[in-house]
């Protein structure tokens, strides 16, 4: 029997298909950097990837990680919310910006109480959606099973439902756990500008 796909690997899997060597891409929650190694590894030499975490635990686990694969130097490492990317990530870069990647609640082996907030996590997103490039991708990895998960998993569905439907498509992918506190994923697909 083959072990089902986890939404991490599919959020991996939707990234690669649009981010290319050279790509500039965002990673708004380190956490312990899995999604900061697949997106330097994705952007090669000449790409760069920007991370963002408000614990420094997060950017010291990423910034491990990457030196075990040889990728620090793709990378650039902010103790910053994720609200505040406008501000971090250079004006030549912006709407350029190829992938940008959530995984939302709190930092694993850490505080459970420290957990994205709501106000914080859409002002991000509002941010990504700016610095989009024409035919990039958010992915949005929320939980609903933890304290606070669930409200911010609604919120984010709302906004999400807000989006430009000209500009914007958005998908929804549900864990195979079938359960309201399983993980779901968020798609936000940025289209190629009309001519």
């Amino acid at each position: 029997m083959t072990k089902p796909i986890s939404l991490l690997e599919i959020a991996h899997n939707i990234v690669g298909s649009y981010v290319a060597p050279g790509d500039i891409s965002l990673d708004a929650t380190l956490g312990n950097g899995h999604d900061t190694v697949f997106l330097a590894r994705s952007i090669g030499i000449g790409g760069h990837v920007i991370g963002f975490d408000i614990q420094p635990q997060a950017l010291v686990n990423s910034f491990q990680r990457l030196l075990q694969h040889d990728l620090q130097r793709r990378v650039t490492l902010r103790l910053a919310s994720h609200a505040d990317m406008l501000l971090h990530v250079p004006k030549q870069w912006h709407g350029r910006v190829r992938a940008v990647m959530f995984n939302l609640g709190y930092l694993p082996g850490a505080d459970k109480a420290v957990i994205t907030q709501i106000d914080s996590t859409l002002a991000a997103l509002n941010a990504a959606c700016v610095l989009l490039a024409p035919r990039a991708v958010i992915t949005v990895l929320a939980y609903p099973g933890h304290a606070g998960g669930e409200l911010e998993t609604e919120q984010l569905a709302a906004w999400s439902q807000r989006l430009d439907q000209t500009c914007y498509t958005t998908e929804v992918i549900l864990s195979s756990h079938d359960k309201p506190a399983a993980p779901r994923l968020f798609v936000i697909r940025k289209q190629a500008d009309l001519l």
